[in-house]
């Protein structure tokens, strides 16, 4: 079977059962229009989704997806900057109260990042775009105490939400907004094998299970 012919099955069976038995909301979004209360920055892989592993309804979450969860610095408009716009309009329009970037394990962007030499890094949409922790990726090699790669993978997926919490400071709509206290910027990380989700600690940048 095609896999859009599974896509097509799945349809069929939402609209027979979990439309009708939340159509009521479901127009209510339609006729209202979204409220979502939290921004989530996740990564593209298909082995994590949000609203799944966070058990949301539609309407819950503002979900921006992209290689590796990242966040890059503000820069000025001659570019296209789809993750930047997204964030604008979610904090600007939507005004919502928090903005989780949400990391994961096993990530295929991290991964690309410190297995190709930087002399091919930027041959590939991929490699360009995940230049941003260039930076990220040369402290980490240098690190004499990280011998083998499956903990330069881990600590890179760390260092990156780290890092986007940092570049979403640069946005002057958000900076201004986190230091009115109105709105929270949070780092998480989902653990593909166990499930077990972690919260990076601001003051130390450790993450602690969250229970």
């Amino acid at each position: 079977m095609p896999a859009t012919d599974t896509l097509i099955a799945g349809y069929q069976r939402f609209r027979k059962g979990y439309y009708q038995q939340n159509k009521e909301q479901l127009l209510k979004l339609s006729k209202e229009g979204q409220s979502p209360k939290i921004a989530l920055i996740s990564c593209s892989d298909s082995r994590v989704d949000p609203s799944v592993i966070l058990d949301c309804e539609p309407g819950d979450l503002f979900v921006i997806r992209n290689v590796a969860n990242l966040i890059p610095p503000c820069e000025d408009c001659n570019s296209l900057h789809g993750t930047s716009a997204a964030l604008e309009f979610a904090v600007t329009s939507l005004e919502v109260e928090s903005i989780i970037v949400l990391g994961h394990t096993q990530c295929g962007g991290i991964k690309t990042l410190m297995d190709t030499p930087p002399s091919n890094s930027t041959e590939t949409f991929i490699g360009k775009w995940m230049q941003q922790l260039e930076g990220v990726r040369n402290e980490i090699l240098a690190d004499e105490s990280i011998t083998d790669q499956a903990s330069r993978h881990s600590h890179c997926e760390q260092k990156g939400i780290q890092h986007s919490l940092q570049n979403l400071m640069t946005f002057p709509w958000i900076k201004e907004r986190v230091e009115a206290g109105t709105l929270k910027l949070h780092g998480w990380r989902y653990d593909l094998s166990s499930s077990v989700l972690c919260a990076m600690d601001n003051a130390t940048g450790e993450f602690k299970i969250i229970s």
